[in-house]
């Protein structure tokens, strides 16, 4: 995005002037309650209602037309219907309007040809004209700190704003709100509420760059239903890494890019889905499942930590939410770890006997008869070097309790060790006195220890993500058309970029078949007929394996070229190669996706990996070191580094050949649109990997 075109975006968030075009003197219509909220939220600048019917609307006086205007607005809203919305964004594009909001449906999110068109007319008439054009089929923006509120949603009327430390920003009208209405009933003030509609022109990921600029933000929350242009996110990512601001995303839905996924299995293996996972983790993003998940963490990122690990202590006057609170940290993928023992004994002598202190910290029911019990012990608890985040759970207090101690000892707590910590209290008027002295607090310790979790995850995943400051992805135009190479072919690609490859030979007869398999010195080979239409070739009979003789050879060959007439394939010929052996079949595979450009799956291989896949999704650069990452979050990962006797697998070797593939890719030159190498079989540290059966589509101009 030009300097020029975020500059008219940042107008969208304090225009200096509105008008709204089909106004209403009902606040309850679209066309007027815009009006109504600019007047009652703050709005400093001039507002124009045009409606060519009255003279004076909800007090202001009102204009017949844009023209009519004693200036040019800098942000005009479009609230009239069809053909004349379409009129509407063509008279702001001619009046000098630098940004239109289009309130107006019934244009690119029907099937209708025609209102697509439209859509498409109204954004190249903006273009054109310099001006930047939210929807149509937009709910409106709210910026709450300058009370520019261009919108015309019900929730602000349901749910007072207050300005605040977070920003929203949404495709769907429903989604920009929603989280808004959570986090309000939650006391947390929101100052940007956005939500973009068809993104005709301006996209969520565009307006993020934006938004993302607001030095009064904490934390800023999307919803995405694609990701079309994930540059304009990767910048907004980037802006927001260098204010440590962090971003949260509820991404649904499936574009159509990714929908036509590549020809070649890893293609489908490395689905859109996976490929936002892997660019949003790759840009510091932390994407949640749900709107719960979206807000349940929010306070948490508004408290100021900085967090430097995932180890947690429990502490609780129940055995029972002790337990609870361990299996909820191993769901959040943190660690309880055992206090020391110079912890321990401190606590040993201000704890009953009967209570636990290694880690969870059970005080056990003497706290009802003794309430400093919990005060004493949390300074010991504070310095353990275990200690990255505390959990505090309290399920039953009330009568006999001093309950303001505890929530003043837990605040006290908090600050002087400046580490995450959350509470579960069940008993809301409990649980009001934590809050009152700013205690993160939660009904149940797996809620509280879930939103944690994501908390420290998402620091941890903040840091590397500023470490490694990935690129944006590079816009690159999926191939007119591919066409297969052979095995032989490929493997001859793959060879020569670096990756290796099992030692064969090309023949043509079942006597070539036999000197070739003298050639390669013996032993067991495998036998297969080679041909350019054929992907997968075990299902027609013309793969041979474990065959250790030069009559076992010859023989196989004949059958392969039998099975391959009788199937009415053109064979290009017979490869014989070696048998490799090693510890481990696992695949690599990589494709231009039309959104994110070139994407690299590596995993379990073997032919089992579409039906069973376990595989990781990496986007450039494809360096080492991000496979090997990639690599330790699959399930098999416990297995590369040796069970039950079994030495290492050479991990190293495997990332250096997947990083060939990736470049090859990659390569603009090579014009190469997807290879998949499966299986690559490993063998122990420090004796490589070889490619053993690999498939490549080149790029052709159609």
């Amino acid at each position: 995005m030009t300097h020029d075109a975020r500059a008219t975006l940042r107008v969208a968030l304090d225009p200096r002037s509105i008008a709204v075009i089909g106004a209403s003197d009902n606040d309850n219509k679209i066309g007027g309650r815009p009006i109504a909220f600019l007047k009652r939220f703050g709005f400093r600048g001039a507002v124009y209602p045009v409606n060519p019917t009255r003279d004076e609307i909800q007090g202001l006086r009102s204009y017949a037309s844009l023209a009519a205007l004693p200036e040019a607005p800098e942000l005009a809203i479009v609230a009239v219907p069809g053909a004349r919305a379409v009129e509407a964004v063509e008279d702001c594009a001619r009046a000098g309007v630098r940004v239109c909001v289009v309130f107006s449906s019934g244009f690119g999110e029907t099937p209708d040809p025609a209102a697509r068109a439209q859509e498409r007319a109204m954004v190249e008439c903006a273009r054109a004209a310099g001006m930047r054009m939210v929807g149509p089929n937009s709910q409106g923006l709210a910026n709450f700190g300058t009370g520019a509120v261009p919108s015309f949603s019900t929730m602000f009327v349901e749910a007072p704003p207050a300005d605040g430390p977070v920003g929203i920003i949404s495709q769907s009208g429903a989604m920009s709100v929603i989280p808004y209405g959570l986090l309000r009933a939650r006391g947390i003030g929101v100052r940007h509420s956005h939500a973009t509609g068809n993104d005709a022109d301006t996209t969520v990921c565009e307006l993020a760059t934006v938004v993302a600029e607001d030095p009064a933000l904490k934390l800023l929350l999307l919803y995405l239903e694609g990701v079309p242009d994930p540059w304009h996110l990767a910048e907004a990512a980037r802006i927001a890494r260098e204010r440590e601001l962090p971003i949260v995303a509820l991404k649904s839905g499936r574009s159509p890019a990714g929908q036509a996924a590549a020809r070649s299995h890893t293609g489908a293996l490395a689905n859109e889905d996976r490929v936002v996972d892997a660019f949003l983790e790759d840009q510091g993003i932390w994407r949640v499942r749900s709107v719960v998940e979206m807000v349940d963490a929010a306070a948490l990122y508004l408290k100021g930590w900085r967090p430097r690990g995932r180890r947690l202590v429990s502490i609780s006057n129940s055995g029972a939410v002790c337990v609870m609170s361990a299996d909820a940290a191993t769901e959040a993928g943190l660690s309880l770890e055992p206090l020391g023992e110079p912890t321990q004994a401190e606590l040993r002598t201000i704890l009953p006997g009967f209570a636990t202190t290694t880690n969870p910290v059970d005080i056990t029911a003497a706290l009802l008869s003794n309430s400093s019990l919990f005060g004493s012990i949390l300074p010991a608890i504070g310095r353990d070097p275990a200690a990255d985040a505390f959990f505090v759970g309290i399920p039953v207090a009330g009568a006999g309790y001093d309950v303001e101690a505890f929530a003043r000892d837990s605040a006290r707590f908090e600050a002087d060790t400046g580490k995450p910590l959350v509470a579960a209290v069940p008993q809301r008027s409990v649980a009001e006195r934590f809050e009152a002295h700013g205690v993160v607090t939660y009904p149940t310790e797996t809620e509280a220890i879930r939103a944690l979790g994501q908390f420290l995850s998402h620091a941890e995943r903040l840091r590397a993500a500023k470490a490694e400051d990935a690129p944006a992805p590079v816009r690159r135009a999926p191939p007119a058309g591919t066409r297969m190479l052979d095995e032989a072919a490929s493997l001859a690609l793959l060879g020569g970029r670096g990756v290796p490859v099992v030692a064969h030979r090309v023949v043509a007869t079942p006597a070539d078949a036999r000197a070739a398999h003298a050639a390669l010195g013996g032993g067991r080979v495998v036998v297969k007929g080679v041909s350019a239409k054929v992907a997968h070739k075990s299902e027609l009979g013309i793969v041979k394996v474990g065959l250790d003789s030069a009559d076992a050879v010859e023989a196989a060959a004949r059958e392969v070229l039998d099975a391959a007439a009788r199937a009415g394939v053109a064979l290009d010929g017979v490869v014989v190669a070696r048998m490799a052996r090693g510890l481990r079949e696992l695949m690599v595979g990589a494709h231009l996706d039309p959104t994110f450009g070139p994407v690299l799956v590596v995993g379990d291989g073997g032919k089992y990996v579409e039906a069973m896949p376990d595989v990781a999704t990496v986007l450039a650069p494809f360096t080492p070191a991000r496979i090997g990452r990639a690599l330790r979050r699959l399930r098999i990962a416990p297995l590369l580094d040796g069970v039950r006797g079994e030495p290492p697998m050479d991990v190293d070797a495997f990332c250096r050949a997947a990083a060939a593939v990736g470049d090859l890719v990659a390569d603009r030159d090579a014009g190469v649109a997807s290879v998949d190498a499966n299986p690559v079989i490993v063998g122990p540290r420090g004796e490589g990997c070889v490619a053993v059966d690999a498939v490549v589509w080149r790029e052709v101009a159609l």
